[in-house]
């Protein structure tokens, strides 16, 4: 499985799903956004990460290469590639499949409960989640859910925290990949965000909880574990069909 991450901030890195990667022997490129707007095709890979960042999806006068890798998350989900998102990554797969994304009620920061939603604890990718996870979040803005797309969880300050669509593309507000390396880099890298309030933790009781991390690697592994036996299937069943 040919694997390729984008990244758009030197502190918002793969966190443990590197270390899955690692232990499956799958290849790994990478294109550092903040470096360079070089992009592979989507036709060269088997799947899409789309990892966070402090930007917004609406920020393209900023960061001019948002419009092409937008595209790069457009290709691929019309070539029916797997596509994951996480927190700025879900936001960018919502905006290209044409739902809006906005700035949310409340900003999270810090680690709160999601609940699952029935649906989502009936689907091939969350049917060994509890109705309720405590997971780490660091974000502003949300979105609508795109036509057709399954509603995955929802929080007390936000209510679509994420979707899937065709067993293929899946989107997560919410970060299940951190590590305690992983937050200490998301919390010098955006300090300034850190304003206690209703849904944003200081950087001590984030610091604090991240026993749940460990918890979190657990799910983070069964979703990867689920995509590789979808990807699996789906090549059987094309070398049949051959």
């Amino acid at each position: 499985m040919k694997i390729h991450s984008l990244h758009h901030a030197p502190f918002e890195g793969l966190g443990c799903i590197k270390d899955w990667i690692d232990s499956k022997k799958f290849s790994l490129s990478s294109t550092l956004l903040y470096e360079t707007d070089d992009l592979p095709s989507a036709e060269n890979i088997d799947w899409l990460i789309v990892m966070g960042g402090p930007m917004g999806v609406y920020d393209e006068d900023k960061f001019p290469w948002l419009k092409k890798e937008k595209l790069l998350i457009k290709n691929a989900v019309e070539k029916g590639k797997i596509v994951l998102g996480i927190c700025l990554g879900s936001q960018l797969i919502a905006e290209v499949l044409g739902v809006k994304v906005y700035k949310n009620k409340f900003k999270e920061i810090g680690w709160f409960p999601v609940s699952f939603t029935e649906e989502a604890r009936n689907n091939f990718f969350f049917n060994s989640f509890p109705q309720e996870l405590t997971v780490f979040h660091w974000h502003g803005d949300t979105y609508d859910l795109p036509s057709g797309a399954m509603h995955v969880a929802q929080s007390e300050g936000c209510k679509n925290q994420g979707f899937v669509l065709n067993d293929k593309v899946i989107a997560l507000q919410f970060h299940l990949e951190v590590t305690s390396e992983s937050l200490n880099e998301m919390i010098i890298g955006g300090e300034d965000e850190l304003v206690k309030d209703t849904y944003v933790q200081t950087p001590e009781e984030i610091l604090n909880m991240t026993n749940y991390g460990i918890i979190n690697r657990d799910f983070m592994f069964k979703i990867l574990n689920r995509i590789e036996e979808a990807f699996n299937r789906e090549n059987a069943r094309k070398i049949r069909a051959f």
